[in-house]
């Protein structure tokens, strides 16, 4: 049985973090933007790889809005 786990988190560029994590998507993971948010999809064969794949994706997404927000800074 496959696990799910949908995540969707509203930023306020969604486009820009979506094209931050889409390269570390695999063919079970799919990132979109949708109604101004990063919505990204995980499909894993077990709960603990679902959940380890959601926790790196989380992460990888904080790096990429932190990274967003102190470049916007440092351009003002």
């Amino acid at each position: 049985m496959t696990r799910t786990a949908t995540v969707r988190t509203r930023l306020p560029v969604p486009e820009t973090a979506a094209r931050a994590v889409r390269p570390d998507n695999t063919d079970d993971i799919e990132t979109r933007v949708d109604d101004g948010a990063v919505v990204t999809t995980v499909h894993r064969e077990d709960t603990g790889g679902l959940r380890s794949t959601v926790d790196d994706y989380l992460v990888n997404l904080a790096v990429a809005e932190r990274t967003r927000r102190q470049t916007e800074t440092h351009h003002e």
